[in-house]
């Protein structure tokens, strides 16, 4: 299966969360139906990534954004996680700082995307410019209205130096948030995970929702795609991510970069070491 296209949205779509379900989960009935697909893209990511390395040409960015408690940090885990670190990054974006509040809105996301070779991660992302600063009056609405298309041309600008793009929104159900709210509560090990704000941004929620729907069909492109994955079942999401990814970078037809040395020359070197060492050890 190829989520691609499923869970693409189409630019300046009419796009309205309500009408995707967040429990889907396509023909799988429950997670152990679906393990072994997710083992084969996590697999594949690797091997993947490992190519995005070598060729050195390109690189990629995946924006994850969601509603709290739905999934960021477990979709890094467990789908992105498995990527070598030594060309993988991971970003968090809180709340600007000072420095960054004196700059424009895209200059903390400048420093942070990948160089070519690498896969960048962020963990809320430039969005936040145009979601948290709406639903909050951080800025006047003339101000985070022209933000939708800075930010198309700022994407538009990173796949021209080879930057590609994935955009993925977290989709769940404002149950399943409480759901979650609650395991939190319950379980000791995530109590740092609570907020006092956890409560009272859930109160926006239907801000936050008409937000999020602005946002992703303004800034759905050709070139920077969104794609709004259902989220409830924690494998599911984990299922269509990894697929979403790995059928993303497929789809860039990498190579391994020719030897710059003579490699027959090497060779014939290496047998030359390997008779060496052989008669070593004979005597």
């Amino acid at each position: 299966m190829n989520y691609l296209e499923m869970f693409r949205i189409e630019h300046n779509s009419d796009l309205k969360l309500d009408k995707i379900d967040p429990d889907f989960k396509d023909k799988h009935e429950d997670k152990a139906s679906a393990e072994e697909e997710i083992a084969k893209h996590i697999r594949e990511l690797r091997e993947l990534q490992y190519l995005l390395y070598a060729e050195g040409k390109r690189s990629l960015l995946v924006c994850l954004q969601a509603l709290d408690a739905a999934g960021k940090d477990g979709t890094i885990n467990h789908v992105l996680g498995g990527m070598n670190p030594q060309g993988c990054r991971v970003y968090g974006f809180k709340g600007p700082s000072k420095e960054e509040l004196a700059h424009d809105f895209l200059w903390r996301i400048h420093a942070r995307v990948p160089a070519r070779g690498e896969v960048a991660i962020f963990n809320r992302s430039h969005y936040e410019d145009v979601l948290v600063a709406r639903v909050h009056n951080l800025v006047p609405k003339e101000v985070w209205s022209e933000r939708y298309e800075i930010i198309n041309n700022f994407e538009k600008g990173l796949l021209a130096n080879g930057t590609h793009i994935v955009k993925i929104f977290l989709h769940i159900s404002a149950e399943e948030q409480l759901r979650r709210f609650k395991q939190r509560l319950d379980d000791p090990s995530r109590h740092w995970k609570i907020s006092e704000f956890d409560y009272s941004e859930r109160k926006l929620w239907p801000e936050y929702r008409k937000a999020y729907e602005e946002a992703i069909g303004r800034t759905s492109t050709r070139h920077a795609p969104w794609y709004v994955v259902p989220a409830n079942h924690k494998w599911f999401r984990n299922l269509a991510v990894s697929n979403i990814i790995v059928h993303t970078l497929k789809s860039l037809d990498m190579k391994f970069p020719e030897p710059t040395v003579d490699i027959e020359k090497i060779r014939r070197q290496y047998h030359a070491a390997e008779e060496e060492q052989n008669h070593r050890n004979r005597d």
